[in-house]
């Protein structure tokens, strides 16, 4: 991937599931610049999943197509699972392997470029590794699926939902972890439903809605447009009609 190519791209992408007259996606062009936190923002149903699972070739495209490190997601998409370090929104690991031996089968399938950052990935992170992935919390299993993710250092991550089931100290742990990963050039495609966490780790937000991109904004923008709550209280009595002529009262 050159410095001028988007990290991801999406032109015109749409998807349609079979039996549904319905786009769960339509019409989505999205240019993520290498380097860039991207935030994907909507309620559940609104088309993040289904986005990144056309990212990720695991269902393909009605219409459109996508590029992840200027490569094709669909013709070329070996390569581009190599590139990217990614996590499912629902994630599903080994239930029988302790979390070290799934660590160690990933590791096999991908060498991570530096060993010792797996170690202190899960030194952070606070897991027991010799317990069953299967007797694990859900918290727990999400801590495994971050490190999976991250390992490797890629150049992209895709992540659906990554802070699902942490408790805040290990939200705040993963927030550093992006940050750290930001410094080191890795561009982040987040998808979430909850703006102030958004608002903590990322450069730039997109909107999705009923499968549709409805706006894009900069954090900064973001925070112009917050609206902010005074309560006032008046010695004496004050017209309405006067409090109505403040601007931006409601």
């Amino acid at each position: 991937m050159t410095d001028s190519a988007p990290a991801i791209a999406t032109f015109g992408l749409g998807k349609r599931y079979s039996g549904s007259d319905k786009y769960a996606v339509k019409d989505l062009n999205l240019n993520i610049l290498p380097g860039e936190m991207y935030g994907f923002l909507g309620p559940n149903g609104a088309g993040k999943s289904t986005t990144i699972r056309l990212l990720m070739n695991f269902i393909q495209p009605t219409e459109g197509h996508a590029l992840v490190s200027n490569l094709n997601v669909v013709s070329e998409s070996p390569a581009v699972k190599k590139s990217v370090g990614y996590l499912a929104g629902e994630v599903a690991l080994y239930n029988k392997m302790t979390g070290a031996q799934f660590l160690e089968y990933m590791a096999a399938l991908q060498p991570p470029k530096h060993r010792h950052y797996q170690r202190d990935l899960t030194r952070l992170f606070q897991i027991d590794l010799s317990m069953k992935i299967g007797q694990l919390s859900r918290g727990n299993r999400q801590k495994i699926g971050l490190v999976q993710a991250l390992m490797h250092e890629p150049e992209v991550l895709i992540l659906d939902e990554p802070t699902a089931g942490l408790d805040p100290l290990m939200q705040e742990v993963f927030f550093e972890m992006v940050r750290a990963g930001k410094k080191q050039g890795a561009t982040f495609f987040i998808s979430s439903h909850n703006l102030s966490e958004v608002q903590k780790m990322c450069d730039r937000v997109g909107f999705i809605r009923d499968g549709k991109l409805i706006a894009e904004q900069t954090i900064a923008e973001l925070a112009s447009q917050a609206l902010q709550t005074y309560n006032i209280s008046f010695a004496d009595a004050t017209p309405l009609t006067e409090l109505r002529t403040i601007p931006g009262a409601r």
